[in-house]
């Protein structure tokens, strides 16, 4: 399982988005980061908004709970939930990815 470490401003963790792909999913782990795959392009935002959205439902949390603190311009990303611990995120993970 991928590191999730909990920090002040909420738990945060690496994805790696895959855009264009035929359907958005979580596709497994490389190296430390989730794999996403996304349906938008990585076009003026598109992609990020739609991994924020894509998580949000994921996690079950509001859109504003979710945060892309790092590497917005970036295939990797680091991710920051409000309102969830590393522990409950992870089994929030693991419900839907086994």
């Amino acid at each position: 399982m991928i590191p999730i470490s909990d920090t002040p401003s909420g738990a945060t963790f690496q994805v790696k988005v895959h855009p264009r792909a035929k359907k958005n999913a979580v596709t497994g782990e490389i190296g430390d980061a989730l794999k996403l795959a996304l349906t938008t392009p990585p076009l003026e935002g598109r992609s990020n908004v739609a991994c924020i959205e894509f998580l949000a439902n994921l996690l079950n949390v509001p859109r504003s709970s979710v945060t892309i603190t790092a590497g917005a311009t970036s295939r990797r990303k680091v991710i920051c939930v409000r309102d969830l611990s590393a522990v409950q995120i992870r089994e929030r993970l693991l419900e839907v990815i086994g």
